[in-house]
């Protein structure tokens, strides 16, 4: 049996994307409150609601087994010291975004 040469954008895809039970505007909301679930900063019941979503979503468990591992990694980075100028400089494009 010949195995089929399938891209590996497509099999990526069809790997971490599952097809949603609910509507995408559930997952925004909960996408919103990510943050705050990680750092442990919202209510109980924020949170069941928070994780019953999780269950019923492989997309968002993966988004968010994805962020926990970005904090932790973030967490344990050393700061890099910048120069003043470098200071300026990033401040001034920060600024001019706005």
């Amino acid at each position: 049996m010949k195995k089929r040469n399938v891209p590996s954008q497509e099999r990526h895809a069809s790997v971490t994307r599952h097809q949603h039970a609910h509507e995408k505007n559930r997952c925004l909301r909960i996408l919103r409150q990510l943050s705050a679930y990680i750092d442990d900063e919202l209510s109980s019941s924020i949170c069941q609601e928070i994780r019953r979503h999780l269950g019923d979503c492989p997309n968002c468990e993966i988004f968010v087994a994805s962020l926990r591992q970005t904090v932790s990694l973030c967490r344990y980075r050393s700061i890099p010291t910048l120069s003043a100028t470098d200071r300026a400089l990033m401040r001034e494009k920060i600024l001019s975004t706005i």
